[in-house]
């Protein structure tokens, strides 16, 4: 076997433990967790901004990000929930490369897990703490979602992981909102197939556990774009995708159909300053339609301090270290344009 087995990493009970959530935290991030869940379940009219950096790579500028985007929320409260992106892991191409603050909470030395875990779980439960906005992560492996289970206010099984059997169970047996992506070759059909067997009940093994799920009638669609066989960038936010995906669930009788709109990734063929446009075309359409205002809950928008992206070390505060974000100013603006817009 090529792998050298370091040491015994802690169970989430340990680490929960020794970094407990306290009663008055757990029951602001209850009133959350409801509050979002009504959206999707069509009890309430508030948009959700899933929204921050393509990765938290860092306590600090993190946490600063998010209590301006807290001072924002209050200004905003009677028409947007907005739900900080801490994305505390990276899925990578070719699987080189930095892979998160799970991985390296020091993006700038080498992996330590134990360091990681630690971290990860420290930064959501300190924005939990300073800001009273719970938050999301990408459920990039299924076997680390318990670390930060009482935290999360929200899930994405991200584009690669979405044809994944464990990523689908484990989704069924969550009892937040979880978002399926469509995959990177953007067959809508194996999304839909992923959001039926995740709110389907099920018998599966989870860390090393017998269990049974009662399925997710949260699980919803996310559509980020997708890449053809030529390897080019292309869209599926448009007024045109948004009603075949309304068809699509109506055929498929589905609970709750919703769908988060992704404005980076391939949607803005990763050019970081088109999401303010396509956010305000996914607006536009939901205008023009009753249909898809049903079902469109949301947007996914990669923001941080600075705009742009720079290399590992690169050393600008706030400035992404992963995929190019807006910066604050556009940020700020884009959210206030949004909510005249509502």
């Amino acid at each position: 076997m090529n792998m050298m087995f370091k040491r015994k990493l802690p169970i989430p009970q340990e680490i929960k433990g020794m970094y407990p959530l306290t009663n008055e935290l757990a029951e602001v991030k209850r009133e959350r967790d409801e509050q979002i869940k009504a959206v999707f379940a069509g009890k309430s009219d508030k948009f959700l901004l899933v929204i921050g950096p393509c990765s938290a790579d860092s306590e600090e500028p993190v946490l600063d990000y998010v209590n301006r985007l807290k001072r924002v929320q209050d200004k905003v409260a009677d028409r947007i929930i907005i739900i900080p992106r801490i994305y505390t892991n990276k899925p990578r191409t070719i699987g080189d490369g930095y892979k998160g603050m799970l991985h390296q909470p020091d993006p700038t030395k080498g992996s330590d897990l134990l360091k990681g875990i630690i971290a990860i779980r420290e930064v959501h439960m300190r924005v939990l703490e300073q800001t009273g906005l719970s938050s999301a992560d990408e459920m990039l492996y299924t076997e680390n979602h318990r670390y930060l289970s009482d935290l999360l206010s929200y899930v994405a099984v991200g584009a690669r992981s979405v044809e994944d059997q464990q990523h689908r169970l484990t989704a069924s047996g969550l009892d937040i909102p979880v978002g399926m992506k469509n995959p990177t070759g953007g067959d809508i059909s194996v999304m839909m197939n992923s959001i039926t067997a995740a709110q389907h009940p099920h018998a599966f093994i989870y860390r090393g556990w017998e269990v049974e799920s009662t399925g997710n009638e949260y699980a919803h669609a996310i559509l980020r774009g997708y890449v053809n066989k030529h390897g080019q960038s292309l869209p599926n936010y448009h007024y045109e995708d948004l009603i075949s995906l309304y068809d699509t669930y109506m055929e498929r009788g589905l609970k709750n159909p919703a769908v988060m709109v992704d404005t980076n990734h391939a949607n803005s063929n990763k050019d970081f300053r088109e999401q303010k446009r396509i956010a305000k075309e996914v607006l536009q359409s939901c205008r023009y339609s009753g249909d898809v205002k049903s079902i469109v809950k949301g947007l996914m928008i990669e923001s941080y301090i600075e705009e742009g992206c720079q290399p590992v070390g690169g050393g600008v505060y706030g400035r992404s270290i992963t995929d190019p974000c807006l910066g604050w100013k556009d940020t700020e603006e884009l959210i206030y344009e949004i909510a005249e817009e509502l």
